[in-house]
């Protein structure tokens, strides 16, 4: 898979900026989770009212940074999910140059279906599984375990 179906537009502001004038690079992490919260809410999956109804948490998560970012700079993340499994997603997401589109920065995500108020994963929902499933393009993946919650 090599494109991404979703993006969100990024606004780099000064206090985004390290010592070197450049985006600190904790700043990727924050702009990666605003996307991915952008992605939830563009495919309905999430209302960003409560983080409790956020079917998700995230396990893993590695940035590969590919060149700085810099303050007026017009960037864009892409995000989508690749592989859906059992309990968990795959999430990829890409850092860009809006203008240009070249690439600044590089995300792989694990991130496994939650329930909060329970405070322990879960089996993914069915209507999360059709829905990714359907915006990307990619097969739903295994069935849920029997007996499983669908919503």
């Amino acid at each position: 898979m090599s494109t991404y179906r979703f993006y969100y537009p990024i606004q780099v502001r000064y206090g985004d900026l390290d010592p070197q004038w450049h985006v600190n690079n904790a700043r990727f992490f924050t702009f990666i989770e605003a996307a991915r919260f952008a992605y939830y809410i563009h495919l309905g999956l999430f209302d960003g009212k409560s983080f409790h109804d956020l079917e998700t948490i995230i396990a893993d998560v590695r940035v590969s940074y590919l060149a700085s970012i810099l303050l007026g700079q017009n960037i864009r993340v892409g995000v989508r999910i690749s592989r859906l499994g059992n309990k968990s997603m795959d999430l990829e997401a890409q850092i860009e140059d809006q203008d240009s589109g070249k690439v600044l920065a590089t995300c792989k995500a694990v991130t496994v279906a939650y329930d909060y108020r329970a405070g322990k994963s879960k089996p993914i929902s069915d209507h999360w599984r059709q829905v990714i499933s359907a915006f990307e393009g990619i097969s739903p993946g295994p069935d849920p375990a029997p007996g499983s919650a669908s919503k």
